[in-house]
């Protein structure tokens, strides 16, 4: 089940015709409330947001999901019409696994849906991670250095988290952009570059382990 949250009822049937259409069932909310309603008595695989609606907006909403650990793993999909790139940042580090800006093709919608099902399919992985100082509770998504607990974005977790689980593996930017924030993000490779800086300066002593490989990427190292 998708559950998709815009005011524009125009728009909602449109999204909602398509996904019907390829096989997807779906239902659509003016506004939170309905939403958050909904959520009570059964929950999406997918969520598609609006950012500008009546009452709760968007970014509330997602924030809210990101909070509950029972909502928390949840895939959503900002699906909007602003979309300046402090905005789609503001949105991504947020929590959103991507973010599609009106007018859109639907083909390339519907792909996007589905890649974004794809990703957030169960895979296994450690509850636990540490390496040198630095520890991660996947579950509880809880990071500490030095015994003290950091505070992470919610890409700044999903990155640092690949890192781990790849440490001492040499990725490329076009990679760790593809596993932590999609292969349909158009902001560039240069947002790896500045996650990576906020990473290694909230890491402190520890951002070290983020080691650059001068031409291709980054690894997690020795700090030596």
């Amino acid at each position: 089940m998708i559950y998709y949250v815009e005011d524009d009822k125009n728009i909602r049937d449109l999204v909602l015709y398509t996904l019907g259409q390829t096989g997807f069932e779906a239902a659509g909310f003016a506004e939170g409330r309905t939403f958050w309603q909904a959520c009570r008595k059964t929950l999406p695989e997918l969520v598609i947001l609006d950012i500008m609606l009546p009452g709760e907006d968007g970014l509330a909403i997602l924030k809210k999901l990101r909070r509950d650990s029972a909502t928390q793993a949840i895939p959503v999909i900002l699906l909007t019409a602003k979309g300046a790139e402090y905005d789609k940042v503001v949105g991504l580090d947020s929590g959103a696994d991507d973010y599609i800006t009106k007018p859109f093709g639907m083909m390339e919608f519907v792909a996007r849906v589905k890649a974004a099902l794809r990703r957030a399919a169960p895979k296994e992985e450690p509850e636990e991670l540490s390496h040198r100082g630095v520890s991660m509770n996947t579950r509880r998504r809880i990071v500490t250095t030095g015994g003290a607990e950091i505070a992470l974005t919610f890409k700044e977790f999903e990155l640092l988290k690949f890192l781990l689980l790849n440490k001492g593996i040499v990725l490329d930017r076009d990679s760790l952009l593809d596993a932590v924030w999609g292969y349909h993000y158009d902001g560039g490779t240069r947002t790896v570059d500045v996650h990576i800086q906020t990473l290694r300066q909230k890491l402190r002593a520890s951002g070290s382990l983020i080691e650059t490989v001068r031409g291709v990427g980054y690894r997690i190292g020795d700090g030596t």
